[in-house]
């Protein structure tokens, strides 16, 4: 069973039990630096593609009465580093970013029964 929804931008496939990255502003209150705290329940209400088995729903944009359930995890984020560098030209930049993601674990997939 698995499920195709949309926050944001962007579309991820989740499955109960799995834990999603997503991107950190676009929850609720995570106007503030911290985001939401961990525990937190969320919900995405725009489920584009539901599948168990042979069971397919597909939306038109989204399926009626469909939502995903889950909690937020952590705010894990990695500092990547970009280098430029010519030798004997006397040219060394070092720039650093930053993403921040909200982890979520995915814990139910709602479908109304049709």
């Amino acid at each position: 069973m698995y499920a195709i929804i949309e926050d944001g931008s962007r579309q991820y496939r989740v499955s109960e039990g799995e834990v999603v990255r997503v991107d950190f502003r676009r929850l609720e209150g995570s106007e503030e630096l911290q985001g939401v705290p961990a525990g937190t329940r969320v919900e995405f209400p725009r489920v584009l593609l539901y599948r168990n088995g042979d069971v397919l729903k597909i939306g038109q944009p989204t399926v009626a009465g469909a939502k995903v359930v889950g909690e937020v995890v952590n705010h894990p984020s990695i500092k990547t580093y970009i280098q430029k560098f010519r030798r004997r030209k006397n040219y060394r930049r070092l720039r650093g970013h930053r993403q921040h993601y909200t982890a979520v674990r995915i814990n139910q997939i709602e479908v109304p029964t049709t």
